[in-house]
Protein backbone atom coordinates (compact mmCIF):
# COMPACT_ATOMS: atom_id res chain seq x y z
CA UNK A 1 0.00 0.00 0.00
CA UNK A 2 1.56 3.48 -0.64
CA UNK A 3 1.91 5.76 1.83
CA UNK A 4 -0.67 7.83 2.76
CA UNK A 5 -0.75 11.91 2.35
CA UNK A 6 -0.61 13.98 5.55
CA UNK A 7 -2.81 16.97 6.45
CA UNK A 8 -1.97 19.19 8.91
CA UNK A 9 -4.64 21.93 10.12
CA UNK A 10 -4.88 24.59 12.14
CA UNK A 11 -1.72 26.74 10.02
CA UNK A 12 -2.18 30.18 10.43
CA UNK A 13 1.52 31.50 11.08
CA UNK A 14 3.87 31.86 7.96
CA UNK A 15 6.81 30.50 10.11
CA UNK A 16 4.47 27.36 10.82
CA UNK A 17 3.75 26.91 7.31
CA UNK A 18 7.64 26.82 6.35
CA UNK A 19 7.91 24.06 8.87
CA UNK A 20 5.17 22.09 7.61
CA UNK A 21 6.73 22.59 4.45
CA UNK A 22 10.34 21.36 5.24
CA UNK A 23 8.40 18.32 6.96
CA UNK A 24 6.84 17.65 3.82
CA UNK A 25 3.59 18.00 4.62
CA UNK A 26 1.33 17.72 1.91
CA UNK A 27 -1.73 19.12 2.50
CA UNK A 28 -1.52 22.28 4.72
CA UNK A 29 -5.00 23.86 6.44
CA UNK A 30 -5.94 27.32 7.72
CA UNK A 31 -9.27 28.22 9.13
CA UNK A 32 -11.15 31.05 8.66
CA UNK A 33 -13.06 31.44 11.96
CA UNK A 34 -15.52 34.65 10.76
CA UNK A 35 -17.37 36.63 8.26
CA UNK A 36 -16.29 39.87 9.44
CA UNK A 37 -12.29 39.31 10.24
CA UNK A 38 -12.20 37.13 6.94
CA UNK A 39 -9.33 39.23 5.51
CA UNK A 40 -6.12 38.13 7.51
CA UNK A 41 -2.46 38.62 5.33
CA UNK A 42 -0.48 36.38 7.83
CA UNK A 43 -3.00 33.17 6.20
CA UNK A 44 -2.74 34.73 2.67
CA UNK A 45 1.20 34.01 3.38
CA UNK A 46 0.54 30.90 4.61
CA UNK A 47 -1.25 29.88 1.39
CA UNK A 48 1.59 31.50 -0.93
CA UNK A 49 4.24 29.74 1.43
CA UNK A 50 2.42 26.21 0.93
CA UNK A 51 1.64 26.09 -3.18
CA UNK A 52 5.24 27.75 -3.41
CA UNK A 53 6.61 24.22 -2.14
CA UNK A 54 4.35 22.32 -4.68
CA UNK A 55 2.23 21.15 -1.39
CA UNK A 56 -1.59 22.20 -1.30
CA UNK A 57 -3.17 24.79 0.99
CA UNK A 58 -6.87 23.94 2.33
CA UNK A 59 -8.65 26.33 3.68
CA UNK A 60 -11.77 25.74 6.38
CA UNK A 61 -14.69 28.70 6.75
CA UNK A 62 -16.37 28.71 9.87
CA UNK A 63 -19.34 29.95 7.90
CA UNK A 64 -22.02 28.64 5.25
CA UNK A 65 -22.91 31.64 3.61
CA UNK A 66 -21.97 31.80 -0.78
CA UNK A 67 -20.99 35.70 -1.00
CA UNK A 68 -18.99 35.47 2.23
CA UNK A 69 -17.39 31.76 0.66
CA UNK A 70 -17.07 33.46 -1.95
CA UNK A 71 -14.53 36.54 -0.70
CA UNK A 72 -12.60 34.11 0.99
CA UNK A 73 -11.72 32.43 -2.10
CA UNK A 74 -11.28 35.52 -4.15
CA UNK A 75 -8.69 36.66 -1.56
CA UNK A 76 -7.04 33.52 -0.81
CA UNK A 77 -7.50 31.28 -3.63
CA UNK A 78 -6.47 28.23 -2.24
CA UNK A 79 -5.95 24.41 -3.87
CA UNK A 80 -8.86 23.54 -1.90
CA UNK A 81 -11.75 24.91 0.45
CA UNK A 82 -13.27 22.57 3.08
CA UNK A 83 -16.75 22.35 3.77
CA UNK A 84 -17.10 20.68 8.01
CA UNK A 85 -20.21 21.73 8.64
CA UNK A 86 -22.59 19.17 11.36
CA UNK A 87 -24.58 16.97 8.67
CA UNK A 88 -28.07 16.13 10.84
CA UNK A 89 -29.42 13.08 9.08
CA UNK A 90 -33.28 12.40 8.10
CA UNK A 91 -35.72 14.68 6.91
CA UNK A 92 -34.44 16.65 10.13
CA UNK A 93 -31.65 17.75 7.97
CA UNK A 94 -32.94 17.91 4.42
CA UNK A 95 -32.99 21.40 4.28
CA UNK A 96 -29.73 22.07 5.51
CA UNK A 97 -27.97 19.37 3.46
CA UNK A 98 -29.90 20.59 0.41
CA UNK A 99 -28.63 24.43 1.22
CA UNK A 100 -24.87 23.42 1.30
CA UNK A 101 -24.92 21.09 -1.62
CA UNK A 102 -26.72 24.38 -3.71
CA UNK A 103 -23.33 26.12 -1.96
CA UNK A 104 -20.97 23.22 -3.61
CA UNK A 105 -22.58 23.84 -7.12
CA UNK A 106 -21.97 27.15 -6.81
CA UNK A 107 -18.62 26.99 -5.74
CA UNK A 108 -17.66 24.98 -8.32
CA UNK A 109 -19.07 26.42 -10.91
CA UNK A 110 -17.45 30.07 -10.06
CA UNK A 111 -14.28 28.27 -8.95
CA UNK A 112 -13.21 25.37 -11.19
CA UNK A 113 -9.97 24.96 -10.16
CA UNK A 114 -10.59 24.62 -6.54
CA UNK A 115 -11.21 21.78 -5.01
CA UNK A 116 -13.86 20.67 -2.72
CA UNK A 117 -13.37 18.54 0.76
CA UNK A 118 -16.48 17.58 2.50
CA UNK A 119 -15.95 16.38 6.23
CA UNK A 120 -19.15 13.13 7.03
CA UNK A 121 -19.56 13.05 10.31
CA UNK A 122 -18.79 9.64 11.94
CA UNK A 123 -19.69 8.66 15.34
CA UNK A 124 -17.05 8.57 17.67
CA UNK A 125 -15.54 5.00 19.17
CA UNK A 126 -17.21 2.82 20.79
CA UNK A 127 -20.67 4.09 19.75
CA UNK A 128 -23.59 1.73 18.83
CA UNK A 129 -25.53 4.51 17.07
CA UNK A 130 -26.56 3.47 13.68
CA UNK A 131 -25.68 7.02 11.49
CA UNK A 132 -26.34 6.79 8.15
CA UNK A 133 -23.13 8.25 7.10
CA UNK A 134 -23.06 6.42 3.62
CA UNK A 135 -26.52 8.57 2.48
CA UNK A 136 -25.36 11.55 3.58
CA UNK A 137 -21.96 10.64 1.40
CA UNK A 138 -23.36 9.79 -1.57
CA UNK A 139 -25.61 12.64 -1.54
CA UNK A 140 -22.46 14.92 -1.73
CA UNK A 141 -20.20 12.60 -3.65
CA UNK A 142 -21.04 14.40 -7.33
CA UNK A 143 -19.79 17.88 -6.06
CA UNK A 144 -17.15 16.86 -3.75
CA UNK A 145 -13.14 16.21 -4.31
CA UNK A 146 -12.55 14.70 -1.20
CA UNK A 147 -13.98 13.22 1.86
CA UNK A 148 -12.42 13.42 4.98
CA UNK A 149 -14.28 11.55 8.03
CA UNK A 150 -14.51 13.34 11.71
CA UNK A 151 -15.87 12.66 15.00
CA UNK A 152 -19.10 13.00 15.68
CA UNK A 153 -19.65 13.24 18.88
CA UNK A 154 -22.90 11.27 20.31
CA UNK A 155 -24.63 11.20 23.47
CA UNK A 156 -25.90 7.91 26.06
CA UNK A 157 -29.23 8.37 24.04
CA UNK A 158 -27.62 7.49 20.19
CA UNK A 159 -27.59 11.23 19.25
CA UNK A 160 -25.28 13.99 18.04
CA UNK A 161 -23.74 15.85 21.38
CA UNK A 162 -22.46 19.20 21.57
CA UNK A 163 -19.48 19.30 19.11
CA UNK A 164 -16.24 21.59 20.26
CA UNK A 165 -17.64 24.37 17.61
CA UNK A 166 -21.59 24.45 17.31
CA UNK A 167 -22.95 23.65 14.16
CA UNK A 168 -19.56 21.98 12.79
CA UNK A 169 -17.74 18.46 13.28
CA UNK A 170 -14.08 18.52 14.36
CA UNK A 171 -11.37 19.37 16.82
CA UNK A 172 -12.72 16.78 18.84
CA UNK A 173 -9.49 15.26 19.77
CA UNK A 174 -11.10 12.00 19.89
CA UNK A 175 -11.44 8.80 17.18
CA UNK A 176 -14.35 8.03 15.62
CA UNK A 177 -15.44 4.46 14.43
CA UNK A 178 -12.54 3.21 12.44
CA UNK A 179 -14.66 0.47 10.98
CA UNK A 180 -17.47 2.75 9.30
CA UNK A 181 -14.46 5.00 8.14
CA UNK A 182 -13.11 1.85 6.49
CA UNK A 183 -16.61 1.40 4.93
CA UNK A 184 -16.34 4.98 3.43
CA UNK A 185 -13.07 4.02 1.72
CA UNK A 186 -14.41 1.51 0.40
CA UNK A 187 -17.57 2.75 -1.20
CA UNK A 188 -16.82 5.85 -2.60
CA UNK A 189 -15.19 6.26 -5.49
CA UNK A 190 -13.84 9.49 -3.96
CA UNK A 191 -10.43 9.73 -1.85
CA UNK A 192 -10.96 9.55 2.06
CA UNK A 193 -8.66 11.21 4.52
CA UNK A 194 -8.88 9.94 8.10
CA UNK A 195 -9.38 12.72 10.77
CA UNK A 196 -10.53 12.53 14.41
CA UNK A 197 -7.91 12.37 16.96
CA UNK A 198 -5.20 11.04 15.40
CA UNK A 199 -1.83 10.87 17.04
CA UNK A 200 1.52 9.36 16.90
CA UNK A 201 0.58 6.73 18.96
CA UNK A 202 -2.59 5.41 17.17
CA UNK A 203 -1.93 6.81 13.47
CA UNK A 204 -0.02 3.22 12.51
CA UNK A 205 -3.22 1.47 13.81
CA UNK A 206 -5.79 3.65 11.78
CA UNK A 207 -4.12 3.45 8.77
CA UNK A 208 -3.49 -0.24 8.68
CA UNK A 209 -7.63 -0.85 9.80
CA UNK A 210 -8.95 1.94 7.19
CA UNK A 211 -6.02 2.01 4.22
CA UNK A 212 -6.96 5.75 3.92
CA UNK A 213 -6.28 8.23 0.83
CA UNK A 214 -4.86 10.14 3.52
CA UNK A 215 -4.34 10.97 7.34
CA UNK A 216 -5.19 14.51 8.93
CA UNK A 217 -3.80 16.06 12.76
CA UNK A 218 -4.86 18.82 14.41
CA UNK A 219 -5.47 18.74 18.04
CA UNK A 220 -3.40 15.28 19.04
CA UNK A 221 -0.43 17.70 17.52
CA UNK A 222 -0.90 20.74 18.89
CA UNK A 223 0.87 21.90 21.85
CA UNK A 224 -0.49 22.14 25.35
CA UNK A 225 0.37 24.99 28.10
CA UNK A 226 1.68 24.38 31.85
CA UNK A 227 -1.47 22.01 32.50
CA UNK A 228 -1.99 20.01 29.79
CA UNK A 229 -4.81 22.06 28.62
CA UNK A 230 -4.34 22.13 24.17
CA UNK A 231 -3.44 25.41 22.83
CA UNK A 232 -5.22 26.08 19.67
CA UNK A 233 -3.28 27.28 16.58
CA UNK A 234 0.60 26.38 17.85
CA UNK A 235 1.73 22.82 16.71
CA UNK A 236 3.96 21.09 18.66
CA UNK A 237 6.67 19.80 15.88
CA UNK A 238 8.20 17.20 17.87
CA UNK A 239 5.08 15.28 17.98
CA UNK A 240 4.20 16.16 14.77
CA UNK A 241 7.96 14.81 13.42
CA UNK A 242 6.72 11.39 15.48
CA UNK A 243 3.39 11.79 13.26
CA UNK A 244 4.99 11.90 10.20
CA UNK A 245 7.78 8.92 11.29
CA UNK A 246 4.93 6.71 11.52
CA UNK A 247 3.45 6.93 8.33
CA UNK A 248 6.56 7.04 6.07
CA UNK A 249 8.86 5.35 8.69
CA UNK A 250 11.56 8.41 8.22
Amino acid sequence: MKNPIIQVYEIQDPREAEEMVALGVDHVGSVIISPEDWRIPAIRDVVTIVQGSGAKSSIITLFSDCDAVCRVLDYYMPDIIHFCELLVAGEEGKEAREELLRLQYEIRRRYPAISIMRSIPIPEHGSSWDFPFLDIAHEFEPLTDFFLTDTLLVTSEGASGTQPVSGFVGITGKTCDWQMAKMLVQESFLPVIIAGGLSPENVRQAVDTVRPYGVDTCTATNMRDENGKLIRFRKDIGRLKAFIREIRGT
